[in-house]
């Protein structure tokens, strides 16, 4: 019995079909089924039913998969503990990063390019999603990393956190609002928002966690008007006064560029935190290990910003 075997029994059991099977494998069709079929002989047991539209294991191999699985695994595992010696680092990593996460400032394309050249034998695959999803598939094992938007209460059994970005927030609205008088005026309190319309970043990203959260804590429920996954988005409702942006602090001359101005928010004083995220007792491959320590020095913690 041979490896290849096994790998074709196993693939052809998660695609349940021959032909799809062949596709993930690069491999022509009939060479799977000629494998598979010889592998049958060998055990004397048909080990596929291929009868219906769908190819399913019979009795015999839904026996055998756990023992193919464990198999293939041992192989992997003692590849894994050679390339730790040898420091030959291969394999996939998948990673997942909250929209706007990537600024000038923490631009993770050089890093992850630098890495690619380094160790051009790890396949890396970037996904955006919203910070909940993302930490739901960390600790479900479907992302080795990911940098997500926290708030100061989340509590993440079985994640470690590395804050990277700690930013105060403001509100961002046209020169002719009435939440910018008395004139001179330098922050907004936050109960002042009750009843306006905002613009947000969408349910599930850490900044709009942090304002739902002031907000209940101020006694009102925030009047969302318009969601934009990208805070550049934001601004550009802003200036078209569809409502006040609620975003990340940018410098005035940038906010008066983009026809803004901004308040921070006091009362608390709210920020919007980005954070380096990984399971707790660290990836399980050499290549996730090996990147997570690239970004642990490449986006050193920061300081929380105060919340007077």
């Amino acid at each position: 019995m041979e490896l290849r075997q096994l790998q074709y029994f196993l693939t052809v059991v998660e695609e349940a079909n021959f032909t799809r099977a062949a596709a993930r494998l690069h491999v022509a069709q009939p060479g799977v089924s000629a494998q598979i079929r010889r592998m049958e002989r060998e055990l004397g047991q048909p080990l596929l039913d291929r009868s219906g539209r769908r190819v399913t294991t019979t009795e015999a191999g839904e026996a055998v998969l756990p023992y193919a699985r464990a198999a293939l695994a041992a192989v992997e595992g003692i590849r894994q503990t050679v390339d730790e010696f040898t420091g030959l680092v291969r394999g996939r990593v998948t990673i997942g990063v909250v929209s706007g996460a990537a600024t000038e400032e923490y631009d993770l394309a050089p890093l992850l390019a630098d890495f690619h050249d380094e160790h051009p034998q790890v396949e890396i695959s970037l996904t955006e999603d919203t910070s909940a999803r993302m930490l739901t598939a960390l600790r479900r094992g479907e992302l080795d990393l990911a940098v997500v938007g926290v708030t100061d209460d989340d509590f993440l059994p079985g994640t470690s956190l590395q804050v990277v970005i700690d930013t105060p927030l403001v509100a961002a609205m046209t020169p002719q609002d009435p939440l910018l008088q008395p004139a001179g005026r330098t922050a907004l309190p936050l109960a002042e928002l009750a009843g306006r319309a905002l613009v947000s970043l969408p349910r599930g990203t850490g900044i709009r966690g942090v304002l739902e959260r002031a907000c209940r804590q101020a006694g009102f429920q925030p009047r969302i008007a318009f969601e934009a996954a990208a805070p550049s988005r934001l601004t550009r409702f802003a200036a078209r006064g569809l409502g006040v942006a609620v975003l990340p602090e940018i410098p005035p001359e940038e906010a008066a560029a983009l026809g803004l101005r901004t308040l921070p928010l006091t009362s608390p004083r709210l920020s919007g935190r980005i954070a380096l995220a990984w399971p707790t007792d660290g990836p399980t491959t050499p290549a996730a290990k090996a990147l997570l320590a690239r970004m642990r020095k490449a986006l050193p913690p920061v300081e929380p910003a105060s919340r007077d």
